[in-house]
């Protein structure tokens, strides 16, 4: 029973990755099958997510190795991958009519199946290294959707800052597993929070200069990086030419990984108080900035991406008050919210200008519109 629980847990994953090494050229030759299949593949994943939900509910924690993998299902997990892989469904048909024509059409869902495959995996990767290879593949995969549009330069110039950062942000991570190994002698989930878990038990203080405070602050900067916190914050309104379906899934599902990862690490977090205190102060200042600018945007999506680097803020301050189940309950909603409201952003920004007909038609001189932007409607 464990075994085929083990196995709807990496469905999901498994089968976005096959698809995603298919080759290039069939894909794009064969645009309408690739998008069927994608679809298909995605809604399996998300039955299989609620089917593996449902085997958690039963059986509890899932933690076993499948074919060489090791998996960590716990509520978290759970609660996370029927989130991304529902958006994931939502994001891929709406792909469909949105890159209609476009002839890299097969090549965007290629690289968009790999990239929720990534993000899936990391939900339920059972050890760091895992965890790590796909927090990496993530943010790789992401960046040949942010620059799909080769030939525009602003695109080009914003994936490559995002590039960096990422890059740091994944340095930093590396730095942390290897001091976790280093203090608790695993780098599986279950080994490390037992281990985490004895030693917060015990009555030893942890000093500001400790290994455990210095893994809690590479972690805290790890997450800073990956969700766009300030000062880090500026790829995310910049990244406006990228298609509208990868902003949805990045701002519904990829943007939420640094806060995915000090949930998933809490218990290692509450060893190293200082590096709670630290992740609480960037948080507040965030969420105050994301907010105030967020209110001096006219676009559309400036407006969405500051809105998101400020929930983002909230979600870590409420990590770094220590509360977690709170923080998970905020990405929850607000993935469910930032992904409508990107792909219902050209609805908007239509039903927006129709509101300026009457005032358009009133002001016309001699048959000509003063609003010279919305002439065609007069």
């Amino acid at each position: 029973m464990m075994t085929l629980l083990t196995f709807l847990v990496i469905a999901g994953p498994l089968l976005l990755f096959l698809l995603g090494l298919a080759p290039s050229g069939w894909a794009e030759r064969n645009p309408l099958k690739f998008v069927r299949l994608a679809e298909s593949v995605a809604i399996v994943g998300l039955v299989s997510a609620v089917l593996a939900t449902w085997g958690y509910s039963e059986h509890g924690l899932i933690e076993q190795g499948f074919a060489g993998i090791d998996i960590y299902f716990d509520a978290l997990s759970a609660t996370m991958l029927i989130l991304v892989s529902f958006v994931s469904v939502i994001v891929i048909r709406y792909s469909r009519n949105y890159l209609a024509g476009d002839p890299g059409q097969g090549r965007f869902m290629k690289w968009l199946a790999l990239t929720i495959g990534a993000v899936l995996t990391l939900i339920v990767s059972g050890n760091l290294v895992l965890f790590t290879l796909a927090w990496m593949a993530t943010s790789l995969k992401l960046h040949q959707l942010l620059t799909f549009y080769s030939d525009r330069p602003t695109a080009l110039i914003v994936a490559r800052k995002k590039f960096v950062i990422s890059r740091i942000g994944d340095l930093c991570l590396i730095l942390a597993m290897a001091l976790i190994y280093q203090r608790f002698g695993s780098l599986r989930f279950g080994e490390i929070f037992a281990a985490a878990d004895i030693v917060s038990t015990t009555s030893q203080s942890v000093d500001a200069g400790s290994e455990l405070s210095w893994i809690g602050i590479l972690l805290v900067l790890g997450a800073l990086l990956k969700s766009a916190q300030f000062p880090f914050h500026s790829w995310l309104p910049e990244v406006m030419e990228t298609p509208t379906p990868v902003s949805a899934l990045m701002h519904a599902g990829i943007i939420n990984a640094g806060g995915f990862l000090i949930v998933r690490m809490s218990h290692v977090m509450i060893l190293a108080p200082s590096a709670l205190d630290l992740l609480a102060v960037f948080g507040a200042i965030t969420a105050l900035f994301g907010s105030l600018c967020m209110l001096t945007q006219t676009s559309v999506k400036k407006s969405l991406a500051f809105s998101t680097v400020g929930q983002m803020g909230f979600m870590m301050l409420q990590c770094g008050l220590g509360a977690f189940s709170s923080a998970i309950l905020h990405i929850v909603a607000h993935s469910l919210y930032k992904a409508h409201a990107f792909l219902s952003s050209g609805s908007i920004v239509d039903i927006a200008k129709a509101s300026w007909v009457p005032s358009c038609a009133k002001n016309a001189i001699h048959g000509t519109c003063l609003a010279v932007s919305y002439s065609h409607w007069c």
